[in-house]
């Protein structure tokens, strides 16, 4: 387990560390995130000063707005969390491609009519659209492309509104590669030159169930999370895999190699802010994750959600601890070690009392780190500086 003690002298190296990275941030440190949803992209966008090697494992299994329009059209994973990433790591500045950037972040109104949002969609897909005109050649064509394959499998009366272009560009990217993610993130990320790595945990077409403690089942990731339906009332049991409306074993679902060796390189793995079960623990249920992490010798931190998480309805830190431990243990083995899993648990000084703080560590022996992490304004929202210093002070 790494040494948490932060000495004078400690200090002095932690501040050199990260003014170092900061100075050379392509050679920054490996700092690998298992999430979803859009809790870490203010973090995400700051980490681009510090590092350019951050790799980010997102959830592909949203069921709410455009990602679940594109998935009942398609039979494909959802995409909207990992076009988002993807932007939040973009480089923004005239250096990158911000003409694309852009147009990846467009959404069409969803107060318009259907004719107009077809008027609209067809002026883009000629390339007459002012968004489209903007971007230089060759990379318009590449663009169009991506998009005429979605057009061309586009079925009658699909929904245009409030469409993000970027996430129709990367269903017609997904279906002009044999329906694989992988090409057209590799291509999204070139196009906008994102300054990290955003991979899919898994490239399947999968939705999430959850068993509640009074027994009853919940499906869906847009059911579970209460964000835009009523908050579960009974706290989840267990989170696991669903394919056509029946439970899917996380033995089927295997961790693609490729996103194994991301874990296995990694100089710092962290499970950050977000919903605990569908963008957090989501991740970890692939078969084979739970070993990854657990073979590798690096910090590995949990920084929880500031203000109320509507998935942890009775839960305290201890049980969210607790709840990430359990789903790492159903791949890593009933007695694996909590330090094998989790190194420590980084947290703001004033969202946690010292109670709660010191329960979790004695049942769980593990260490914590209370640091003021919080915005100043925004008391539910971490400050992205103050969580970039904490995290690289550990590599």
């Amino acid at each position: 387990m790494p040494d948490l003690h932060i000495s004078r002298t400690a200090h002095l190296h932690d501040t050199l560390r990260i003014a170092r990275a900061k100075s050379l941030p392509n050679l920054g440190p490996r700092l690998l995130f298992f999430s979803g949803g859009s809790a870490l992209n203010g973090i995400s966008r700051r980490l681009k000063y510090y590092t350019h090697n951050s790799c980010h494992l997102i959830t592909p299994f949203d069921s709410g707005g455009s990602s679940q329009v594109l998935r009942e059209a398609f039979d494909m994973p959802a995409v909207g969390d990992l076009r988002s990433r993807l932007m939040a790591l973009a480089d923004e500045t005239e250096l990158g491609q911000p003409d694309i950037f852009r147009l990846f972040t467009y959404r069409l109104s969803k107060e318009a009519k259907n004719r107009d949002l077809e008027n609209e969609f067809a002026s883009v897909l000629s390339g007459e659209h002012s968004l489209m005109r903007a971007v230089s050649q060759p990379m318009r064509n590449l663009i169009l492309a991506q998009l005429r394959v979605f057009a061309q499998h586009k079925p009658d009366g699909f929904c245009l509104k409030g469409a993000s272009l970027g996430n129709l560009i990367l269903a017609g990217g997904y279906l002009a590669n044999d329906r694989a993610l992988e090409p057209v993130l590799f291509l999204m990320s070139k196009m906008v030159a994102v300054q990290g790595t955003v991979r899919s945990i898994v490239d399947r077409n999968l939705d999430l169930g959850a068993r509640l403690s009074d027994r009853s089942s919940v499906l869906g990731q847009r059911q579970i999370t209460g964000k835009e339906v009523a908050p579960i009332s009974s706290p989840i049991e267990d989170l696991y895999f669903v394919r056509n409306g029946e439970a899917v074993a996380g033995k089927d679902v295997k961790l693609p190699t490729r996103n194994r060796k991301h874990i296995e390189h990694a100089d710092l793995i962290c499970y950050p802010p977000g919903s605990l079960y569908t963008s957090v623990i989501a991740n970890l249920l692939p078969h084979g994750t739970g070993r990854a992490i657990a073979e590798q010798g690096v910090p590995k931190v949990y920084l929880p959600s500031l203000g109320q998480d509507p998935e942890c309805v009775g839960m305290d830190l201890s049980d969210q601890v607790a709840a990430l431990l359990k789903t790492l243990r159903q791949d890593a083995g009933a007695a694996c070690p909590a330090s094998d899993l989790i190194s420590a648990v980084i947290c703001d000084q004033d969202a946690v009392e010292e109670s709660a703080l010191k329960k979790m560590s004695r049942v769980h022996d593990l260490p914590y780190v209370a640091l003021p992490l919080r915005h100043e304004s925004e008391i539910e929202k971490y400050n992205p500086e103050r969580v970039c210093d904490a995290l690289l002070s550990l590599t």
